[in-house]
């Protein structure tokens, strides 16, 4: 008996159940329905006022077209008969006919908008025609003088500017280029015992030491360097002789050679050691390093006997 009075509630739950869900979704489609609406008016809102703001431009360069065209009205009465002079009436008409059938819609038109911009051309493309004409018969117009002398100032002037950048930008590369090259500091030249102390007579040197740090660069390229080392003597000779490098086209001898790993940290206490195999005598004598194509340091260093 419980089972079949319980059947009815059951029923009326499982209706109002379905009911419910039927009104909900009613509720949604309502909703989408009007969502989508709302985002269409919006849309069609928003190409109204993108050709409301095409119109307004192109008025305003019909005016700017009119306004140019004005300063030849002293040569347009002396040419009254010209068929240029004419057609650009003929498409002035037009263009302010469209304008006035323009503002007086309501809901602008793609099409419309596209032929008003076709007939601006047209008288645009009319009066550069009738401008050259005008021009050819020797019919000069002070306004366009002036016009013409200031564009050349403007020329002239961004002419300039130009050139401004592009020395400015020569220099920034130079800047950069210098920023990559690798650095010495503290370089010296030491005469050593065949013991390897410090020999205080040149004269009597058995070898020579060129000692120098590398500070840190994080613009110098990381990786294996090739530091050349060239040093000439007071009579302007080059001692040793280890091969030869490229050098700004040209090959170079050098006296010396030494490979190091460059990580871009300092590196302190670079030597490179010369044995001597000729005569040395006091003076002055001139310590060069290069690398990567630089000359990296030139330092001179004076012995006595």
């Amino acid at each position: 008996m419980n089972s079949l009075s319980n059947k009815p509630k059951l029923l009326w739950l499982a209706i109002g159940l379905v009911a419910l869900l039927v009104i909900a979704v009613a509720v949604s489609l309502f909703q989408v329905t009007s969502l989508k609406l709302e985002v269409n008016q919006q849309k069609a809102e928003n190409e109204q006022l993108q050709l409301t703001n095409d119109q307004l431009q192109l008025a305003n360069e019909y005016e700017a077209i009119n306004s140019q065209f004005a300063q030849y009205e002293n040569q347009a009465t002396q040419m009254a008969g010209d068929t240029i002079l004419a057609k650009y009436t003929a498409a002035k008409n037009k263009v302010e006919q469209l304008l006035q059938e323009l503002n007086s819609e309501k809901v602008k038109s793609q099409k419309r908008i596209s032929q008003l911009q076709n007939e601006i051309s047209t008288l645009r493309g009319l009066l550069r025609h009738y401008i050259a004409q005008v021009d050819s018969l020797g019919k000069e117009n002070a306004g366009l003088r002036a016009e013409n002398a200031e564009i050349r100032n403007e020329n002239r002037s961004l002419s300039n500017r130009m050139q401004e950048v592009t020395r400015k930008n020569e220099t920034l590369s130079e800047r950069m280029t210098l920023a990559e090259k690798l650095n010495v500091t503290g370089v010296a030249l030491t005469p050593l015992k065949k013991n390897g102390k410090q020999e205080k007579k040149i004269t009597k040197a058995k070898q020579l030491m060129v000692t120098f740090t590398i500070p840190q660069n994080n613009s110098t390229p990381v990786g294996q360097k090739t530091v050349y080392l060239r040093i000439t003597s007071p009579e302007g000779a080059l001692l040793g002789n280890a091969g030869t490098f490229d050098f700004e086209g040209s090959n170079v001898a050098c006296t010396a050679k030494k490979q190091i790993e460059y990580a871009g940290e300092e590196i302190p206490g670079v030597t490179i050691y010369w044995d001597v195999n000729t005569a040395l005598s006091a003076g002055e004598y001139t310590v060069e390093l290069f690398a990567d194509n630089y000359r990296l340091a030139s330092r001179r260093f004076t012995f006595k006997k």
